[in-house]
């Protein structure tokens, strides 16, 4: 006997229902990976003394978009790694920004990069945009978060929202440069 379930009105056959569900989730996966590269989408946040500031205006340059909590010990480790890569690389196009996404970031971002001895702009944001800029759903992320974007302003890689194997293969050093390397070639 053949189970229907109706779906918009329409009765289907429950086979053919379970086979359209796992299409659709064949196609979201594929979708997934090949997301990247994809045009980042505009940017907008605020730097200390200058104030708004967009993405788009960094176009030509290999940007290194870091978005971290002020506080985090890791994201302070990461920092302190990514000015390493700013010296390293600024001369080849490089250009890594650090966004603050944690509260009162907008008090706490000249401190951080006075403290931490960044080599590089540091501004802030809210957590709604950078989930929405790396496209996130709801919820939670850990940080730091990185998008590395090509000189024609294209995402080539980011770090999923929460901490997995994928995350960890992306903010290892040795990817980091072996990533910023080859774009910075092109």
């Amino acid at each position: 006997m053949i189970r229907f379930v109706t779906i918009r009105s329409h009765l289907l056959p429950l086979p053919a229902v379970r086979l359209i569900t796992v299409l659709i989730a064949l196609c979201l996966t594929i979708h997934s990976a090949e997301t990247l590269p994809r045009k980042a989408p505009e940017f907008m946040f605020n730097f200390p003394g200058i104030g708004d500031k967009l993405l788009s205006q960094y176009q030509g340059k290999v940007v290194a978009l870091e978005f971290i909590e002020t506080t985090c010990p890791h994201c302070q480790a990461a920092s302190k790694f990514m000015s390493e890569l700013q010296a390293q690389y600024g001369s080849r196009g490089l250009q890594v920004v650090s966004i603050a996404v944690n509260s009162n970031a907008d008090l706490l971002v000249e401190n951080f990069a006075r403290e931490f001895h960044v080599n590089f702009p540091v501004g802030w944001s809210t957590p709604d945009r950078m989930r929405a800029f790396m496209g996130f759903d709801p919820g939670l992320f850990v940080v730091p978060q990185l998008a590395l974007i090509d000189r024609k302003g294209y995402i080539h890689y980011q770090t999923p929202a929460k901490e997995s194997e994928d995350w960890e293969k992306l903010m290892n050093h040795d990817s980091l440069r072996f990533h910023i390397e080859e774009l910075v070639r092109k």
